[in-house]
């Protein structure tokens, strides 16, 4: 479903390769990313890579990489080129046990959130309730007033209508610039704590579009504390963004081991955290 995500919170932050806890040495992980060196650092896997000319990055050292066995750019002092990895992880560093290849190809990410409206759809479908307030700039104060609210949790708006328009190409910037961000037909979802039906009215005094209100299990200010507790309490940690959709924390970490996995249930909760992993350990 087509929509526009209008919370989504993220912190990339540079790494030293660190962890919380020991790796077994028998263990190989792999990964496919930016390979960098330059006169501040050896060879190192990125997380985030900076888009400068040459680019930057900090990330997880590699032990035993040679330049000169596979192909990359030089520019300026820097080495750095795109590679599959394989390698033992020992918690601070990445020692290859046998050559880089090329990189796998990446997965089609482009589609996977999903914008559909949670609310029932009223009879004759999503219409605006007052078509004078159905503008962009009603649009903009219902959402800065939404946050304002307690209990606010996400927005977003589907653009579910896109795809009943014939011959519609969402890849064709013409299309997207002809029919997309309708204010009087899309459907601005918002989500809160408790009874989320409780701030129509509030919302309704600035925005006359279609508006569903749903229910969310925790607030973004909660989400957003708990986040700056996980940058400060787990190590390793590279990324770390609010779900509110999902009403969860999502943190990126170079391997998601079990103590790692267990650590993170023991402080935050099973149902509060997702571990996204940079390093996939080696099937035998």
């Amino acid at each position: 479903m087509r929509g526009i995500w209008l919370a989504a919170v993220l912190v990339a932050l540079a790494t030293c390769g660190t962890a919380s806890a020991a790796i077994a040495p028998e263990l190989r992980y792999q990964g496919d990313g930016t390979v960098l060196a330059n006169t501040w650092h050896g060879p190192q896997l990125c997380a985030i890579v900076m888009l400068s000319a040459p680019p930057q990055c900090d990330g997880l050292d590699v032990i035993g990489w040679d330049w000169d066995a596979v192909e990359h750019s030089d520019q300026d002092g820097v080495r750095w080129g795109e590679y599959h990895v394989v390698g033992i992880w020992d918690g601070t560093s990445l020692t290859l046990t046998e050559p880089p290849r090329p990189p796998s190809p990446r997965p089609d990410r482009s589609d996977q959130t999903d914008f559909t409206t949670p609310c029932p759809a009223p009879a004759g479908g999503w219409r605006p309730v007052a078509p004078e307030k159905a503008t962009d700039k009603a649009l903009d104060a219902a959402l800065d007033r939404a946050r304002k609210l307690p209990g606010y949790a996400d927005s977003w708006l589907d653009q579910g209508y896109l795809d009943e328009i014939d011959g519609y190409d969402s890849t064709d910037p013409r299309d997207a610039e002809r029919y997309a961000n309708d204010p009087k037909r899309l459907v601005l979802n918002l989500r809160f704590t408790d009874d989320a039906t409780a701030r129509e009215s509030a919302i309704r005094e600035v925005w006359g579009g279609a508006l569903c209100l749903s229910q969310a299990p925790h607030s973004e200010a909660e989400l957003q504390a708990v986040q700056g507790r996980v940058l400060k309490e787990i190590k390793g940690v590279f990324s770390a963004g609010v779900d509110g959709r999902a009403g969860k924390v999502s943190i990126g970490v170079w391997a998601v081991t079990p103590e790692l996995q267990r650590e993170v249930d023991e402080k935050y909760g099973k149902d509060l955290m997702v571990l996204r992993s940079y390093l996939k350990p080696v099937r035998p």
